[in-house]
């Protein structure tokens, strides 16, 4: 049985924390990642106070969002089953179809030409795919995209050495 008694949170303390307020509590938090942040950083644009936690990605990785915003154009949806990878991409005129490019990565579909022809747009897939075996079929002006997943059942043990 767990020794309850020394615990070291008293009565007092659990009656406090129930009065704290959600404002307060946020206030702090703030307080405590400005004291936190290196005086160089203090005065960047996307500074962490005020921010959006949304947000809060983008503040250590501005490229992310640049990309998200890119993909957002071409308005494609990815999703995976248990086998495949399927990107869908919704194509408004039927030209772009004689225009575009699509290549693969491991982890990544690029699509150059759409809708502009010097746009490229990356989407990361959610898992690793095969290097053979995709195919992309249009219908319903659709272009669906579907890659065989790489299922890496490899492990590598790594030794643990005392210092």
């Amino acid at each position: 049985m767990f020794p309850w008694n020394l615990f070291p949170f008293k009565k007092d303390t659990l009656n406090m924390m129930k009065q704290l307020k959600p404002e307060e509590i946020e206030k702090y938090v703030k307080d405590m990642m400005s004291q936190m942040m290196p005086g160089n950083m203090q005065g960047m644009p996307g500074n962490m106070q005020g921010m959006d936690p949304g947000n809060f990605s983008s503040f250590f990785n501005p490229q992310a969002n640049h990309h998200q915003q890119k993909n957002s154009a071409l308005n494609s949806s990815v999703f995976e089953t248990h086998h495949y990878v399927f990107v869908r991409i919704p194509i408004k005129n039927e030209q772009w179809l004689k225009d575009l490019r699509i290549f693969h990565t491991s982890n990544q579909l690029i699509v150059e030409h759409v809708p502009e022809y010097e746009d490229k747009h990356t989407i990361v897939l959610p898992a690793l795919v095969r290097k053979k075996g995709a195919s992309a079929n249009f219908k319903d002006d659709t272009l669906e995209i579907r890659i065989p997943k790489n299922t890496d059942m490899q492990y590598t043990e790594i030794d643990v050495n005392e210092i």
